[in-house]
């Protein structure tokens, strides 16, 4: 496996440890990455993936995608003092 795979695996399980309710686990998962641009790789990665099993389920084009995450972004507001990890 790859190294930019390993790092998507590793910016997946931030992610499901943050919504589990881990977060210091994420905290200890974010810390273990080995520098700045293996994590800007890794969640990239994960991104790509993501919306690559959105596209194959819902048939939109990955335009289509991006604009429909862009304007759900724009409507999302984070709780005072809330980071996304």
């Amino acid at each position: 496996m790859t190294d930019a795979f390993q790092a998507a695996q590793r910016a997946a399980g931030v992610i499901a440890a943050k919504h589990r309710g881990d977060f210091a686990g994420a905290e200890a998962l974010l810390a273990s990455f080995p520098d700045e641009a293996g994590k800007t790789r890794g969640f990239c990665l994960l991104a790509e993936l993501a919306l690559s099993l959105v596209r194959t389920h819902t048939g939109q084009s990955m335009d289509e995608l991006v604009q429909e995450l862009t304007l759900l972004m724009e409507s999302v507001e984070l709780p005072p003092g809330a980071e996304a990890a």
